[in-house]
């Protein structure tokens, strides 16, 4: 009897000992997250398009390009996108014009969340302010379809989906205009300063 005993002791702590050595590794393409997340940002903000144009001026002037086109084809096949993440886009586009005056006037910012928030209300009538909220309301929401689309696409776990809102948050803010309001990691809320060239 104390045999068994013994042996049953010693299963169960091999068993925990097994156990405890087994860590659980989730998959997340942080790499690929973070060009997702610029090329969705850039193509919803128009700045995608001032990009491309630049690159094929230059391209054009130079004798040569130093990108091989089979990488640069390559590197649009390489793109995460889905009917669902396209008609996200499509949404975010067609808002982003009427949401451009509220940042300029200070009344929304980009939060270190990945979502907007509402800065200040204040000089708003009662139907500027009801009109912001509802766009920063289905703004948010498509946010946050799109960032659990991207999470689906790129088949990661929906745990990480808060690691995919910060990827995204920080495109937001990297694509903000000068003096718009932006929210840093520490949680404090500033103005965009405007971008130095040296």
């Amino acid at each position: 009897m104390r045999k068994k005993i013994t042996s049953f002791i010693c299963v169960g702590w091999l068993l925990s000992l097994l156990v405890s050595c087994l860590t659980i590794n989730i998959y997340f393409p942080e790499a690929t997250v973070k060009r997702t997340a610029d090329e969705i940002v850039e193509e919803v903000r128009g700045t995608k398009e001032e990009d491309k144009a630049k690159k094929e001026k230059n391209l054009s002037t130079s004798s040569f390009s130093l990108i091989p086109l089979a990488y640069a084809q390559e590197q649009e096949e390489e793109k995460v996108t889905t009917p669902k993440i396209r008609a996200l886009k499509e949404s975010l586009k067609e808002r982003f014009p009427s949401l451009v005056s509220y940042f300029d006037a200070g009344n929304i910012g980009e939060g270190n969340d990945g979502y907007l928030h509402i800065i200040n209300e204040e000089n708003l009538s009662l139907k500027q302010k009801a009109a912001l909220r509802q766009l920063v309301k289905d703004e948010n929401s498509d946010r946050e379809n799109l960032y659990a689309e991207v999470a689906k696409a790129l088949e990661i776990d929906p745990s990480q989906i808060p690691r995919i809102q910060k990827i995204f948050a920080q495109s937001w803010t990297k694509n903000a205009r000068p003096g718009w309001w932006i929210q840093n990691e520490a949680g404090e809320w500033m103005r965009k300063p405007e971008e130095i060239f040296g």
